[in-house]
């Protein structure tokens, strides 16, 4: 039986992997968005890069059916649907009509630097709503992420705005907070299907809306580029950020997810040759010392674990101590039993560990 304190370093380490490979995968789509919104307008590339991610997540659920591999994730359930539905709503639907509506009112440098506050507003409902903990150097280091992430995002010119305007984009990140943490607590489900359903739901809404205002397809080489784009940028990127949100909780995915903006800086430098300026080099350097701050925590203490039934992927530790009939592959997914348990090892704030701390 695998020891519980390596099994959750290995959760750790994973769900850190997984937040990077997600702020790697959407940061490019920055730069390589640059060079489309010229040829597709903001709201129909925003409906063909959620589609793009349904598409290469139906094409891939349907070869593994081909090919007769079936996911040992934990299904959905029908207890999930509100949960499902409040994650499309608000990150799919709410979050992009609001952030649309309020760009048209401000300018393009208040809109970028508002932006950041989805990182604090994630931080602080999964901190004080959900109940995850954040020590002190973990706290730290998401502060040094996000003020680089506003410093990287800082250009020159005019911070200005309507009330009206900056109240939407406000509303946009908070919608996108609220679809994190509810995605959190999804996480344990198969993350395959919930980004399917999402890109679809998000997808199919935005495009409705795309061409009931006059918005029409991009020529086919633009299309194409489009929704190849939304398959690794928003599809892949939101695989990994559901098993990030799974290995670590909303509050440390959202730090990892905020070094985006550094990702799509450094290949802005090789794809447009541009060098950083002043302020983006100092945002710069503000991530790489929030990410080594962030891959130094280490939080471990004395915990007590109460009784709990639910279904999720595991493998055999000291947190998974049930019976199986027959021979068992790991690692697998079913309804089973937590009995209460004290011990002490390396945790995040994952959905096993949402106990108290004084």
């Amino acid at each position: 039986m695998v020891s519980v304190a390596d099994n959750s370093r290995s959760h750790i380490q994973r769900g850190t992997l997984y937040g990077l490979s997600a702020a790697v995968l959407f940061g490019a789509s920055t730069p390589v968005s640059k060079l489309l919104l010229p040829h597709v307008s903001p709201l129909m590339l925003a409906a063909l890069l959620y589609l793009g991610a349904a598409g290469l997540l139906t094409i891939f659920r349907g070869l593994s059916v081909i090919g007769g591999h079936q996911s040992p994730e934990a299904r959905l359930r029908g207890s999930d649907a509100a949960m499902l539905c409040g994650v499309v709503a608000f990150g799919g639907v709410l979050g992009p009509l609001a952030m649309l509506f309020g760009l048209v009112r401000i300018s393009a440098l208040t809109g970028s630097l508002l932006l950041n506050l989805e990182a604090v507003f994630t931080i602080l409902l999964a901190v004080v709503v959900f109940h995850e903990h954040l020590d002190r150097e973990g706290v730290i280091a998401s502060v040094i992420i996000i003020l680089g992430a506003v410093l990287l995002s800082y250009q020159p010119g005019i911070v200005e705005g309507t009330f009206v305007g900056v109240v939407a984009i406000t509303g946009a990140c908070f919608c996108w907070a609220i679809d994190n943490n509810l995605s959190q607590r999804l996480s344990l489900r198969d993350p395959v299907t919930i980004v399917q359903v999402k890109g679809a739901g998000a997808g199919v809404t935005s495009l409705a809306l795309a061409l009931a205002t006059g918005h029409t397809l991009p020529a086919p080489a633009y299309l194409i580029g489009a929704l190849a784009l939304g398959c690794l940028s928003y599809g892949a990127s939101l695989v990994c950020v559901m098993l990030a949100l799974r290995h670590l909780g909303a509050a440390r995915e959202a730090a990892w997810f905020s070094t985006a903006p550094f990702i799509g800086a450094l290949l802005s430098v090789a794809i447009f040759g541009a060098l950083p300026t002043r302020l983006e080099a100092m945002g710069m350097v503000f991530m790489v010392a929030g990410i080594f701050l962030l891959v130094r925590e280490r939080h471990s203490h004395a915990h007590t674990h109460q009784a709990v039934e639910h279904d999720h992927l595991h493998i055999h530790d000291d947190h998974h101590r049930h019976a199986h009939e027959g021979p068992v592959l790991e690692p697998h997914a079913h309804l089973h039993r937590h009995d209460p348990i004290t011990h002490e090892h390396p945790h995040a704030s994952d959905l096993h560990h949402r106990h108290r701390h004084g």
